[in-house]
């Protein structure tokens, strides 16, 4: 069975990008257009085994939406791929410190992007 990956961003371009990227590499790829849809999404998934997620989102950014999830027993452990415009050092920290396992700045190279899912995977 196909791995799950969830791709949360409020820019469609990126969402559909990100989505192709994976999907050409056989994931199966759900969409989300913020951190509340992303919750939704989530929760009405029988699994999700990785999560991308932009940072600057209405209704709920990406950090708040990462600190939801990590709250949560049940998905404490998804792996997580911070996508971001924000490059700055703190930026990466606080992603980071929040519980993400991966911070990359967009845009991403697809490449790169594939190679850290499939890490973060294996």
């Amino acid at each position: 069975m196909p791995k799950h990956i969830l791709i949360v961003d409020d820019s469609k371009t990126v969402r559909n990008l990100v989505a192709f990227i994976l999907k050409k590499e056989g994931f199966k790829v759900s969409t989300a257009e913020d951190g509340l849809d992303g919750l939704e999404k989530l929760y009405a998934s029988e699994q999700v085994d990785l999560i991308v997620s932009d940072v600057n989102m209405p209704r709920m950014d990406g950090l708040s939406f990462i600190k939801t999830i990590r709250e949560q027993d049940a998905y404490r452990d998804i792996p997580i791929v911070v996508l971001s415009t924000e490059g700055q050092e703190k930026d990466i920290q606080i992603g980071l410190a929040i519980g993400a396992n991966l911070y990359m700045v967009k845009p991403a190279q697809p490449e790169k992007l594939v190679r850290n899912v499939k890490m973060l995977l294996g």
